[in-house]
């Protein structure tokens, strides 16, 4: 199969401007839903009366409903009610949306890990429960977390594939409009494959890489 090069090399800049769009989507929706999701894990662990259950039902609303369809609601249902955000806006809030209750799970299968006998320990000489949160649970918990916090990072980077269907020109959404006029429908895709490629492989390496120094750390290896 004859690769159209020239058809390439003019699509290069609109797969350029299309990823740093893909990342920055990216970023800030694993930043926001790291922290939602240890608010919510911290919610949990402490049990705090009435939050849990909002907590609880956040988390199995946002697991068992698509990210399109949270989208399709954010971009197209809002503004029925008075409420209009931008496209990016409701890609991040959606990405947050989902990612937030796989963090919160994630973080919360890591508190758990830790030993009673450490969190007696630290009630015995007086920490308070959310000293004993900061000090003694999360530091153990995040070794423990980190490979499901990798793997959700990762999760999330992939799902901005779906962002396209609110207008957004990330990179599927670049992908479509060029195999739509121009039918180069194997160089489209090949460029797709190879952003998705330099986006998420450096940072699958880069949380292998934390993995091993958190475990080196933690065993002293």
């Amino acid at each position: 199969m004859n690769i159209n090069w020239e058809f390439v090399l003019t699509s290069l800049p609109l797969y350029e401007k299309a990823a740093w769009l893909t990342l920055k989507l990216a970023l800030w929706g694993i930043l926001s839903s790291l922290l939602l999701g240890l608010f919510c894990s911290v919610i949990l662990y402490s049990k705090v009366k009435g939050l849990d259950r909002v907590v609880r039902g956040y988390i199995e609303l946002s697991r068992n409903t698509p990210l399109l369809i949270q989208l399709f609601f954010l971009y197209y249902g809002l503004p029925k009610i008075g409420i209009t955000l931008s496209e990016q806006v409701c890609a991040i809030i959606g990405l947050t949306f989902l990612g937030g209750s796989y963090m919160a799970e994630a973080f919360r299968g890591g508190i758990e890990s830790v030993s009673k006998s450490q969190i007696e320990s630290g009630l015995s000489i007086g920490l308070s429960k959310m000293q004993l949160v900061r000090h003694v649970i999360l530091p153990q918990a995040f070794s423990v977390t980190l490979p499901s916090l990798g793997a959700n990072c990762i999760f999330l980077l992939k799902e901005t594939s779906i962002v396209g269907a609110i207008a957004l020109p990330d990179l599927m959404h670049v992908t479509q409009d060029l195999i739509g006029m121009y039918y180069q429908t194997f160089e489209s895709l090949l460029m797709l494959v190879v952003a998705y490629l330099i986006l998420i492989l450096p940072l699958s390496l880069f949380l292998s890489w934390l993995e091993r120094r958190v475990r080196y750390a933690e065993f002293g290896n």
